[in-house]
């Protein structure tokens, strides 16, 4: 079984690409979603977040996420320690997810940081959905209801896209002209081929 590492910039599309090849029956493992379920549900975690960053991280059990936010936004080194408890937790959860995978051609890592993790080097086959940037700001702009230099400071904080673009194995363009359907179905053929 191969495993495909798919990932873009924010507002790029990836969500909505990985939508289409779900439709086509390939299982997608949504590492960001899960991080977040992790931090609320897996005890082990939940308790080193605690001796990380204190009780606040968490209120009345649910994770405080504008309190997390704001303890490493500007601080690299907390989310170094944040990004170390977990990596290692969503690691493992994909390893038993992906145990129940047996029997598929290839499945699909949704990750939105794939290249800057270096977990990109642990799939067989990256792809990279792209788009302007203009249009992807526009996008998170409507989507999350965020102000322009909010968006600008989350982009700012992925790598950029022509950086992503020399270690993807296969681009999706998704600039609103280009339709993403055919561009899913092609490579879904050569995935399941191989």
């Amino acid at each position: 079984m191969k495993v495909i590492g798919i990932t873009g910039g924010i507002g790029s599309g990836k969500t909505t690409t990985c939508e289409i090849f779900q439709e086509l029956g390939v299982p997608v493992y949504y590492a960001d979603l899960r991080a977040r379920e992790l931090m609320t549900s897996n005890a082990e975690l939940k308790s080193k977040i605690i001796q990380s960053f204190g009780s606040q991280a968490y209120d009345g059990g649910r994770l405080n996420r504008p309190y997390l936010a704001q303890q490493v936004f500007n601080s690299e080194e907390k989310l170094s320690v944040l990004n170390g408890l977990v990596h290692p937790a969503v690691a493992n959860d994909f390893e038993n997810w992906l145990e129940e995978q047996k029997e598929e051609k290839y499945v699909l890592k949704e990750a939105a940081i794939l290249f800057e993790s270096g977990a990109y080097q642990d799939v067989d086959i990256t792809v990279l959905v792209i788009a302007p940037e203009s249009l992807r700001l526009e996008r998170v702009m409507e989507r999350d209801g965020s102000s322009k230099e909010d968006v600008l400071k989350r982009m700012k904080n992925q790598w950029t896209q022509e950086r992503k673009v020399k270690l993807a194995d296969h681009i999706i363009t998704n600039d609103g002209t280009q339709l993403l359907i055919p561009q899913v179905l092609e490579l879904h053929h050569r995935f399941s081929d191989k």
